[in-house]
């Protein structure tokens, strides 16, 4: 990054974050009339402030990458080691079912003019924008399972933001930010080169945060879960862009029999079966410029037909003031997250600890990635933390697993940016820093 251009970059960033919004007027009314208000979870309780109590900042990072021979920290009893690096933007990871392990490669393109500049000229110290997209999954192959891949190849090329990954009856899908596509597949190939089928179009667009889709098969194989971030913070641009959006869907294999299997969730990216149950759960990255402390990302359970609030309330039946009297019914029918994961922390990853290689405390858990803050006057997130879960039910507060991503915080420098979780088979943890382009492992001594 050019480090000259680093401050005009942070001012352009920052600008384009503070245009629009309320008036001064409107956050006073909207302070005054929705009271602060405490509410029990499963695991804590969570003090909410009443909008606007504090102002809404913009405090983007500096990644500046990650020195010879220094790595995250993770607690003691466990090790961590560079798995591979060299990528652009790794995004997300998954499994195959001989071991091989896939890296979506794939990031944020602006839509919006100024964006572009800023992305063009490499002046995004964040490492949010860039200008391309590399729009591939490159294959790893550990044959030997000493934790360092020996093989390398591009398994597929030229997708459009490609990110959910699945291996379904001798099918391998992909879900691009604007569809989802199924290619045959045989256990043990190392590339796909003959042409997919579209089974499903995907609303794609808005300011383009929210372009990630995930995938995941339910425990029988019958059906595919498809997430689907909305196309704005609020709905400011109003509900007919938000159709399909912030939601999870349901679909058969085939791409056919869709329907909403839940709503409300305003970018629910990371999906997995809680071990030893039927529940599907989400880590859901939650609205912004509320304050420091609104609106807590959560993780909770997906029920069927549910409504979990976005854009009108949030966390629970706390109506958001910019949608105020709009939608009274779904405000009374927004349930209340099981685990709260702090305001502004970007939670994306997600992955249920299903091995034995960790010690009992964290087995059958939740490891969650937190991509960081920018809309908070300190930094919140660049971490993993862990939930820890008993009988398929969250059964304390989140904890710190992986951390030491910010550099210094004084001088907005981090790092890396932790986002994409995946368990592997031989029991450890296979973290993406997509900002660091690189992978960590993180196994148990």
């Amino acid at each position: 990054m050019n480090r000259n251009l680093a401050g005009p970059a942070l001012s352009l960033l920052t600008l384009l974050a503070a245009c629009g919004g309320p008036s001064k007027e409107e956050k006073a009314e909207a302070a005054a009339t929705t009271p602060a208000d405490t509410v029990a979870t499963p695991t804590t309780a969570v003090n909410l402030p009443a909008p606007y109590t504090s102002e809404s900042k913009t405090k983007r990072s500096k990644v500046i990458g990650w020195p010879q021979g220094k790595m995250p920290t993770a607690p003691a009893g466990f090790v961590v080691t560079k798995y591979a690096d060299g990528f652009e933007s790794p995004r997300n990871t998954y499994v195959l079912p001989n071991g091989d392990m896939l890296v979506a490669e794939s990031n944020t393109i602006p839509k919006d003019p100024k964006k572009k500049v800023v992305a063009a000229l490499d002046l995004d110290p964040s490492r949010s924008l860039r200008a391309t997209s590399a729009n591939r999954i490159t294959l790893l192959r550990d044959a030997d399972k000493d934790g360092k891949p020996e093989v390398r190849e591009t398994f597929l090329a030229g997708l459009n933001q490609p990110f959910g990954m699945l291996v379904l009856d001798k099918y391998f899908y992909v879900a691009n930010t604007n569809g989802v596509w199924r290619y045959p597949y045989q256990v043990g190939q190392t590339n796909i080169a003959g042409p997919g089928q579209k089974i499903l179009d995907l609303p794609a667009g808005g300011y383009n945060n929210h372009w990630t889709r995930n995938l995941l098969g339910s425990p029988n194989g019958a059906k595919i879960y498809v997430s689907v971030g909305s196309a704005s913070n609020v709905a400011e641009q109003g509900m007919e862009v938000e159709k399909r959006r912030a939601d999870v869907l349901e679909i058969n294999p085939d791409g056919s029999g869709e329907k909403v299997y839940a709503a409300g969730l305003r970018n629910p990216v990371g999906l997995d079966w809680a071990p030893g149950t039927q529940t599907l759960w989400a880590a859901v990255n939650e609205r912004d410029e509320l304050g420091d402390e609104l609106v807590p990302d959560y993780l909770t359970s997906v029920k069927p037909g549910a409504f979990y609030g976005w854009p009108y309330a949030y966390f629970g039946q706390h109506e958001d003031p910019r949608r105020k009297g709009e939608r009274p019914d779904l405000v009374q029918k927004t349930l209340v997250p099981e685990v709260p994961l702090g305001a502004h922390t970007a939670s994306l990853g997600l992955a249920f600890y299903k091995g034995e290689a960790f010690p009992a405390q964290y087995r059958s858990g939740a490891f969650i990635g937190q991509h960081g803050s920018w809309n908070r006057s300190e930094f919140s997130g660049y971490k993993v933390v862990f939930v820890p879960f008993k009988d398929g039910k969250p059964s304390g507060p989140m904890q710190d697993f992986l951390t030491g991503f910010i550099a210094n915080a004084a001088d907005k420098e981090v790092y890396g940016r932790p986002v994409g979780i995946t368990y592997l088979p031989d029991g450890s943890l296979l973290v993406a820093d997509d900002a660091a382009d690189t992978l960590w492992r993180v196994a148990a001594r």
